[in-house]
């Protein structure tokens, strides 16, 4: 099994790589990563990755059916021994919203759950989406960990203006129950449980105004793991960048260390 995770929402795939993704890329010590948000084909994904493949990372990607939208992929410093592009729905089968791999015993997913808006179609589809990977999730058994940007703030803790977003999508009564839903069925919110009682540690902050600078951010990403493998999580960080300069997405990369 891999050790060390992380998973990131890239926030465009050519953008981040021209950025310093692949700086990171070279320099971290994860052994497997998992992509949201590539918004690109397969092969515009290669391209963008080129370095760190022939460096010898492996890249599962689903690419999205809508161009410049979504897009998931996992990259890892072994081939997996399985990729699965979806979880069956028939809906969003070609959305490039969820991957996943088996590394031996242990299955790492990637998962992009929409934005959404309240009140429109755009979160209509949302629910539609979240009502049918719930029913995928709480089917699965066995060592597993879906890491991703799940586009919901958990708790109050979880975005530094929680009074004022308390009707916004992100937010919402009926986005936060399901993440409970999930806790409920036996997943861990590993980020959250070796980080109790504390604000964030946020992982999105918006590009507009000085809210990177603030820390008036959410934490959106993380992992929810299950089986011993929830248990064996032992250290959880946000690479948040150094400034707002050295930035290349809006998202951090949350990394958690498994024993």
């Amino acid at each position: 099994m891999s050790k060390i995770v992380s998973t990131v929402n890239v926030n465009g795939i050519r953008a981040a790589a021209s950025k310093g993704m692949l700086d990171w890329l070279a320099a971290t010590e994860a052994d497997v990563v998992c992509l949201q948000e590539t918004r690109a084909t397969d092969e515009q994904t290669r391209a963008a990755l080129g370095p760190a493949l022939e460096a010898g990372w492996v890249l599962s990607h689903a690419e999205p059916e809508s161009k410049g939208r979504a897009g998931v992929g996992i990259l890892s410093r072994r081939a997996p021994t399985a990729v699965r592009i979806g979880f069956g729905s028939t809906e969003f089968a070609a959305s490039g919203r969820y991957l996943e791999a088996d590394f031996d015993d242990v299955t790492v997913a990637s998962v992009y759950v929409h934005s959404g808006e309240e009140n429109t179609p755009k979160q209509d589809e949302k629910y539609r989406f979240m009502a049918e990977f719930g029913s995928y999730l709480k089917a699965r058994t066995g060592e597993f960990v879906v890491c991703g940007d799940w586009n919901i703030a958990p708790a109050e803790a979880d975005l530094k203006n929680w009074k004022a977003n308390q009707k916004s999508a992100g937010f919402l009564p009926e986005e936060r129950a399901w993440i409970a839903e999930l806790l409920a069925a036996g997943y861990v919110d590993v980020v959250r449980a070796l980080h109790p009682g504390v604000a964030g540690p946020y992982s999105w902050w918006s590009y507009r105004g000085r809210a990177f600078d603030n820390d008036s951010g959410w934490r959106i990403d993380y992992h929810l793991a299950r089986g011993d493998l929830a248990g064996r999580a032992k250290q959880a960080v946000v690479e948040r960048a150094a400034a707002y300069d050295q930035r290349w997405s809006d998202h951090a990369p949350v990394t958690v260390q498994y024993r």
